[in-house]
């Protein structure tokens, strides 16, 4: 580990003015780069103490061992620098966006003489035109065709095209009429590149004029009885119909806009691009990234908009983004004067946004399962994890646990459990905590974990059922929580002697597992599986925990309610939300149906309608003449 003042540069050889630099390891490898407006004050944050930076800056600067940098005249070719540095170095330590998919595109070669069209996944190339991205091969190729038949762009490779010119005679495309030949002079360069331009405007999204335009001549042709010309035109006006109607219009203005969404925890991110030309989805792309350093919400952003327009793609009238990157008018820059980038508020836009967000949330989740998938994968988890924390073998049990409140009221518990790296739906548990338990986390930890070792100590008479689900004890607890929590699970096992039962705290950072009674946590490191897991069993506990915390939340506001009928202790209130679920439920039931709920008699059933109908709003009354007044 390398102490960064080994390498600090002074502070007077560093400008201030903007750039970006590079760390290097002692192999000389790059293994980070970032941009500044001010290089001076943004390296200066590096050379902090060790203790007051995030641990990934502090792995990061504990690696490398020496800084350089290149001042640039602007913030854009800052942004601009930093993202060709990070395609050409890959280092470690930056965010690393790749592809979820590999996306075909439309592509028309206009740097050519002779334009051509062709499906492509290959990058972009300066001067070409792409349309896209396309989710399946199968339907580009099937708009290609549909086009060709109204713009018969050249299609063939060069060596066919070539071939075609030596010997006079175009190919089958150009018998059938899906190409208009100019390798053998049927159309002139000049002709052939304007109908390389109409087809391309028409896939930008102009096609009303197109459209108008055939049918214009279709009917035309058939009023001067024509009717073969007509019924050729009526074929491509279907056609272009066809090609139109594939996607459904989403937005009613007709815009062009791209709309980025995002979804992101601790350790992964996944963003998706929906592209809208006239008002419909053109094509879809999406990331999976690596957060290796600590780069939050407006900073990915920030990279996809990078990755997006950085090599000169063109942006189009509107960018919509769920948060605007950290510097917005650098980005408006880079996209260019006449893009609208901004955050939707309210309308079908930001409905839209709200659909592209949970595409990024689903492709996240996909990837994860993809992972969880993997038998390997959990194979190795379990034994990096195992070693991690110095374990005689693998955790095939695992139990982790979370305690959810509200300032201190509705506490509960919960506890997941995964078993070969895989959640164990069946043996989840939920536990309330009451009274003098509950007045801390640590005091909450130490009830729940008490009365569930206790059941395995010293089993109450079980079921079968109960009998199997806990047929052994977890090979390692798991407590969401650092030090303190860990104490109290600690305490815990000290109490009931046992000895077998491996522990260890997440702090909420996840790269952090406290182990009792150890001054510094456990690290693990960024490409370990052990890592990915210790992430799922946070989650999954702090979700299940959420989700009984909510329900009783929910539960204890509906019994407030119940408190001021006479004669309705918990016993009852409890028996009457469970057959009628709500207060206004109960409000409006019959007497026979509070009647057939078990402890409710005739006269404590007319008690509740009594009490809760007079507190429902009622008419409005003319104090003066008593008339009941319309609302």
């Amino acid at each position: 580990m390398a102490d960064p003042s080994s390498y600090r540069p002074a502070p007077g050889t560093v400008p201030v003015s903007a750039g970006v630099y590079r760390f290097r390891d002692p192999d000389g490898r790059v293994i980070y780069v970032g941009k500044a407006k001010n290089l001076r004050q943004r390296l200066a944050n590096y050379f902090q103490d060790l203790s007051v930076l995030h641990e990934r800056t502090r792995r990061m600067v504990t690696t490398a061992a020496s800084v350089e940098w290149t001042v640039v005249r602007t913030e854009v070719e800052a942004l601009t620098l930093e993202y060709t540095w990070i395609k050409e170095f890959d280092p470690r330590f930056n965010v690393k966006f790749r592809d979820d998919k590999s996306y075909p595109y439309l592509a028309l070669t206009m740097g050519e003489k002779y334009p051509r069209v062709h499906v492509t996944r290959k990058p972009r190339l300066k001067g070409d035109r792409y349309f896209g991205p396309y989710t399946h091969v199968w339907a580009i190729r099937e708009t290609l065709d549909l086009m060709l038949r109204v713009f018969p762009v050249r299609s063939c490779s060069a060596g066919v095209f070539r071939r075609a010119e030596r010997s006079g005679r175009p190919c089958l495309l150009g018998f059938i009429g899906k190409c208009s030949a100019p390798c053998t002079g049927e159309i002139t360069a000049e002709e052939h590149r304007r109908l390389a331009e109409q087809f391309a405007d028409f896939m930008a999204g102009n096609t009303g004029t197109y459209l108008r335009r055939i049918e214009a001549r279709m009917r035309e042709a058939a009023a001067a009885q024509d009717y073969e010309t007509a019924a050729s035109l009526r074929d491509d006006l279907q056609a272009l119909q066809k090609v139109t109607e594939k996607n459904s219009v989403v937005l009613s203005d007709a815009t062009d806009a791209d709309l980025i969404g995002l979804a992101q925890d601790e350790l992964e991110a996944s963003v998706q691009v929906f592209h809208v030309r006239g008002g419909r989805i053109r094509g879809q792309r999406g990331w999976t990234a690596e957060i290796l350093d600590t780069s939050g919400p407006s900073d990915l952003i920030e990279r996809a908009l990078t990755v997006l327009y950085a090599e000169g793609a063109p942006a189009p009238a509107e960018v919509l983004v769920p948060v605007l990157p950290p510097d917005p008018e650098q980005a408006r820059e880079l996209l260019g004067s006449r893009t609208d980038l901004r955050v939707p508020r309210r309308g079908e836009k930001k409905e839209l946004l709200e659909t592209v967000t949970d595409n990024a949330k689903e492709a996240l989740r996909l990837h994860r399962l993809r992972r969880v998938g993997d038998l390997t994968a959990r194979s190795k988890a379990l034994e990096d994890l195992g070693e991690a924390l110095e374990l005689a073998e693998p955790p095939l049990r695992i139990e982790c646990f979370d305690i959810s409140h509200s300032q201190g009221t509705n506490v509960v518990g919960s506890m997941v459990v995964f078993e070969d790296g895989l959640p164990k739906k069946s043996e989840y548990r939920r536990y309330s905590v009451t009274g003098e338990a509950a007045r801390d986390d640590t005091a909450s930890m130490h009830d729940v974990l008490t009365r569930r070792l206790k059941h395995h100590l010293d089993p109450p008479e079980k079921t079968a059922e109960e009998a199997r689900r806990f047929a052994y004890p977890p090979s390692l607890i798991l407590v969401d929580g650092g030090p303190p929590q860990v104490a109290a699970a600690q305490r815990v096992l000290d109490e009931l002697g046992i000895t077998d039962i491996a522990l260890a705290g997440i702090a909420k950072r996840l790269e952090e597992i406290w182990l009792p009674g150890e001054e510094h946590p456990v690290i693990l490191p960024r490409t370990s599986e052990a890592l990915f897991l210790v992430q799922r069993l946070r989650d999954e506990a702090h979700r299940f925990a959420i989700t009984y915390h909510r329900s009783k939340r929910g539960r204890a506001m509906q019994s407030s309610a119940l408190d001021e009928v006479p004669g309705l202790g918990p016993a009852r209130k409890k028996a009457l939300l469970d057959a009628f679920t709500t207060v206004a439920k109960v409000r409006e039931a019959e007497l026979e149906d509070l009647q057939a709920v078990p402890g409710i008699g005739p006269a404590l059933a007319e008690q509740i309608l009594t009490a809760l109908r007079s507190d429902a709003p009622g008419p409005a009354v003319n104090m003066t003449t008593g008339e009941i007044l319309d609302a």
